[in-house]
């Protein structure tokens, strides 16, 4: 690639947002990692999850980015955009090869994986591959996704998983599958972690230390999401005749 070719690159990837910028030295394969999901909120597992995949895979950056409208969740409540990226950016700021990226939230529309990674593939030139990081239980449904077969043609699958979890039902799907996935598992201990979780906790004025950055559960109690009770750090909560200074005291 000449300087003019590397500039082209670098203009696509500034005129889309914050994303990585990569695929400037022709000798040499460049691996994105792209960690979606809703991140609502993002925890540990979802961070466990990528950095494993960038060490198993040898990726060169984890780009993450929250969903904007998605699909699967037209009729759910979801938190905004900008809180879900908010979160995103504060669990990811100290990790070097770990980026948060507005290249959903920003899209209008309902925002679809084929149409994402379609956008991203027009961005790279064909030295950057692309590794779709997702749980292992959705690698079952990614065949049934709309343009599935773009999925399978632009990027390679990698299935997170929890550790005892079956695989037969994902591993099936894809060998049925009239379209070639490359699929990789990785089994990941923290995915006993999710999101539906952590929201309950703070529901129920339940610590989320350890479960997600301290960073994370800050930016939760100063936006009162997911009916956080209204209160500063160190009030006393009682929540079903328990007292719940101790926790609050210490910032979760």
């Amino acid at each position: 690639m000449n300087e003019d070719m590397a500039r082209i690159v670098a203009e696509r990837v500034v005129e889309r947002g914050d994303l990585p910028l990569l695929g400037q030295d022709p000798k040499r394969t460049y691996r994105m990692g792209i960690m979606g999901g809703t991140f609502d909120p993002i925890h540990n597992g979802h961070l466990v999850a990528a950095e494993q995949a960038f060490d198993d895979l040898g990726l060169d950056v984890v780009v993450f980015m929250p969903a904007g409208r998605p699909a699967f969740k037209q009729n759910k409540r979801v938190t905004a955009g900008e809180d879900r990226y908010a979160m995103t950016l504060l669990a990811t700021s100290d990790n070097p090869h770990f980026l948060a990226s507005r290249f959903e939230v920003d899209r209008e529309g309902i925002t679809y994986t084929a149409d994402t990674l379609e956008c991203l593939a027009s961005i790279y030139p064909s030295n950057v591959e692309l590794y779709f990081i997702t749980g292992a239980d959705a690698i079952a449904e990614v065949v049934s996704w709309r343009d599935a077969h773009k999925i399978a043609r632009i990027a390679h699958l990698v299935g997170a998983t929890r550790p005892g979890y079956d695989l037969a039902h994902a591993r099936h799907a894809i060998a049925q599958s009239p379209y070639d996935f490359d699929v990789t598992y990785l089994e990941v201990p923290a995915l006993a972690i999710s999101s539906s979780y952590l929201r309950e906790r703070v529901a129920a004025a339940q610590s989320l230390r350890y479960l997600t950055p301290d960073t994370v559960t800050g930016y939760i109690h100063k936006h009162k999401l997911y009916g956080v009770l209204p209160r500063r750090y160190g009030k006393t909560a009682i929540v079903d005749g328990n007292d719940r200074t101790e926790g609050m005291r210490r910032g979760e």
